[in-house]
């Protein structure tokens, strides 16, 4: 049955309900029902029977989602043991001696936030607090040191396949082949699409190309003079470091951060090695299981450090881990409303429709990178949500590459830079937030000093999609970093004739 325009109202209820409510949960049930509704021809009650009968029971008793699942479960309580075990801080004390210039701290800070690669939100919170001090003796902005924050934080996390991010978004991924009926792998796909994560990739490269060129622009600019003549008076946050008797935070070693990681990559290579990884194509049952079993054994050695190094005892290491089990619960739920919404738009054929609109009004299929790019970004920046954003555009970019013969890694690519430039841009993200807190400086101060440069990178990526578009080829995002480059350099000259 063709539902023609009937079929825009599922995806158009999650849109403006998310940027009416900022409640991605909310905003994607509401989206769902109205799907089902179209079904059941306006009859509330079947509509709901459906939603969970057909839709809800049907995703969670998959065996691929149910795996999914239970992944990100336990990379839920692996990284609050990290966040909270005190390692990341004490691994970032001991370079402290060799940081002595301005350069030298951006770039510890940015490979600070590179290594915690785990977590996008811990990374402000572990980072910020421990290189905080060391910017405000340097006289560098907090401003700057958010920027750098929410610079490594979601646009590393989101280029990494075997930690929560890429375990999302491969599940986004494979729901959309599967409503296509298309054998194609969502771990293959991915990795395919990481040098197509063109706004990420331009996010971090952009942090050690100011440092090392000194070409701040625009608003950050005038931060770091300010820096120069500020002098802060702060209380540190030393709640979890006052801890009475034997055990504390401060007994915490770096190697409470190295160990733990190794253990993961060491248990996901071993075993996969067997199977082939990383030359083969690895059943994904068999990378989940690999990848869950790696953060387990990870958190067990995390936990026996913990009590070795006498941080915590062991009944509230445990504790911390399970709460960390139990934080992934939105996530949990996010998953299975945006595979139920995604397979009901599948059903509906809203995607056909787009499509045959597009084609109708002869749409360049050289175009649709960029377009999904910019919807994406406005999703993104409407809602502070870039999970909300790859969940309601993934079922509709995938079949748009599938039906205009585009790589699926360029679509999934756009949907990814798309959604992390609005995030960026936005004042009501949650890293946007953290970043903020982490860094200690005002949330409309770090607004206004990383528009400026989101917004270069945004457009270099839109420009640099449109290419993608025209060559399907991974090097345009080598060439967008050269753009970068050469943007960067010739601002840099332009603000310094202007203020000569």
């Amino acid at each position: 049955m063709n539902y023609g325009i009937l079929s825009l109202l599922p995806p158009i209820v999650a849109v403006v309900m998310a940027i009416k409510s900022k409640n991605v949960i909310l905003s994607l049930f509401c989206g769902g029902f109205v799907g089902t509704l179209i079904f059941c021809t306006g009859n509330p009650f079947l509509a709901v029977k459906s939603m969970i009968g057909d839709y809800f029971f049907v995703q969670l008793t998959d065996s691929y989602n149910a795996g999914v699942i239970v992944l990100v479960i336990f990379i839920g309580g692996f990284i609050k043991l990290m966040e909270k075990s005190g390692g990341a801080e004490a691994f970032s004390q001991s370079v402290y001696r060799f940081v002595n210039t301005k350069f030298k701290a951006q770039l510890c800070a940015w490979a600070g936030g590179i290594i915690i690669f785990f977590s996008d939100l811990g990374t402000p919170l572990l980072v910020g607090p421990v290189f905080r001090p060391l910017f405000d003796k340097l006289k560098i902005s907090r401003e700057k040191l958010a920027w750098i924050l929410d610079s490594t934080s979601s646009p590393i996390a989101i280029m990494i396949p075997f930690i929560g991010w890429g375990v999302y978004i491969m599940g986004l991924i494979q729901a959309e082949f599967d409503n296509l009926h298309v054998a194609e792998s969502d771990y293959t796909t991915f990795v395919q699409a990481i040098p197509f994560q063109i706004y990420a990739i331009l996010a971090v490269i952009m942090i050690p190309l100011v440092a090392a060129t000194k070409k701040d622009f625009s608003q950050m600019k005038k931060a770091e003079k300010e820096a120069a003549f500020r002098e802060y008076s702060f209380e540190e946050d030393l709640s979890d470091a006052r801890e009475s008797g034997e055990y504390s935070k401060s007994n915490a070693k770096p190697l409470m951060v190295i160990l733990p990681i190794i253990v993961v990559f060491a248990t996901l290579f071993l075993t996969l090695a067997p199977l082939g990884f990383p030359f083969k194509k690895v059943d994904g049952n068999e990378f989940r299981i690999a990848l869950t079993m790696g953060y387990f054994f990870g958190a067990v050695v995390l936990m026996s450090l913990i009590k070795l190094y006498k941080v915590k005892t062991f009944n509230d290491t445990f504790k911390i881990y399970v709460n960390g089990m139990k934080g992934m619960t939105d996530v949990a739920i996010t998953l299975i409303l945006a595979w139920s919404l995604g397979s009901m738009i599948s059903a509906l054929g809203t995607a056909e429709f787009i499509v045959a609109a597009m084609k109708s009004v002869q749409f360049s299929a050289a175009l649709v990178p960029a377009a999904i790019f910019l919807f994406g970004a406005f999703v993104s920046f409407s809602t502070g949500s870039s999970w909300g954003t790859f969940a309601i555009m993934m079922p509709l970019a995938i079949p748009m590459a599938h039906a205009f013969s585009m790589p699926y890694a360029i679509a999934v690519g756009a949907v990814l830079s798309g959604g992390l430039f609005g995030d960026h841009c936005s004042p009501i993200s949650d890293t946007t937030i953290l970043s903020s807190t982490g860094a200690g400086c005002d949330l409309v101060d770090h607004v206004k000093t990383q528009l400026p440069y989101a917004c270069v990178n945004g457009i270099i990526a839109f420009f640099a999609f449109i290419l993608a578009g025209v060559t399907k080829s991974p090097f345009v995002s080598v060439l967008a970093v050269f753009v970068l480059f050469v943007v960067i350099m010739t601002w840099g000259r332009m603000e310094k004739k202007t203020s000569s």
